[in-house]
């Protein structure tokens, strides 16, 4: 039998919202979806490992693909050039995956324009001052850095009205419970259900 086609999920968030850390909770405890690896040209943080968190790429090679078409979506922030693979992205959901793809909303924007049938979502604090506590927490980027995320995560934070859902992440296991959610409800759709029952439903009707 032919897979299900896998849906697109788009899951969009201010830095230090959690989202990172809600989208591996998730893919821990789902099998079935898969994380979209971007392609970038910043710098390598340490414990990062190169195509694990992002394909690490030279800017040179990035304005290349770019040229070629290869991305789905691209985007600079900070400084820094981000892009997915439409390649990869329409194999993964050919063979039957889930996929997510982490993008900030103007990505969001280019990839609904392209496949409208993506499902979107945005991750919220339940405040300013939580945000920056998160962001506070960390411990790598200096006040400046600080001030500078804190003002991009309310310009980007407007753009939750774009989203089809939205989940605010005050407690991790309550945001995480709601996600799963969201992947439950659009797998028990009509659509991908008729597929993987067919014969069932054939039987019940015969």
């Amino acid at each position: 039998m032919t897979a299900t086609p896998g849906t697109l999920y788009i899951v969009s968030a201010p830095s230090g919202a959690g989202k990172t850390s809600l989208v591996k909770a998730l893919i821990d405890a789902e099998p079935n979806i898969r994380v979209s690896v971007s392609h970038t040209t910043r710098g390598m943080r340490p414990g990062e490992v190169d195509s694990v968190n992002y394909h690490f790429t030279s800017r040179e090679k990035f304005v290349q693909m770019l040229e070629h078409g290869d991305f789905l979506e691209h985007a600079e922030v900070f400084g820094n050039l981000y892009g997915t693979s439409q390649s990869t992205v329409l194999q993964t959901l050919a063979e039957g995956h889930d996929l997510i793809l982490e993008i900030d909303w103007q990505g969001a924007q280019q990839v609904r324009h392209l496949m409208p049938q993506a499902k979107s979502i945005f991750i919220l604090p339940p405040s300013q001052e939580a945000l920056r506590q998160r962001l506070d927490n960390r411990g790598q980027d200096s006040e400046e850095i600080i001030e500078r995320r804190m003002r991009e995560a309310v310009s980007e934070m407007s753009h939750y009205v774009e989203y089809d859902y939205l989940v605010i992440n005050d407690d991790f296991a309550t945001a995480l419970e709601d996600l799963k959610a969201i992947f439950r409800a659009n797998q028990l759709r009509h659509a991908p259900q008729q597929v993987r029952h067919g014969v069932l439903l054939a039987q019940l009707l015969a």
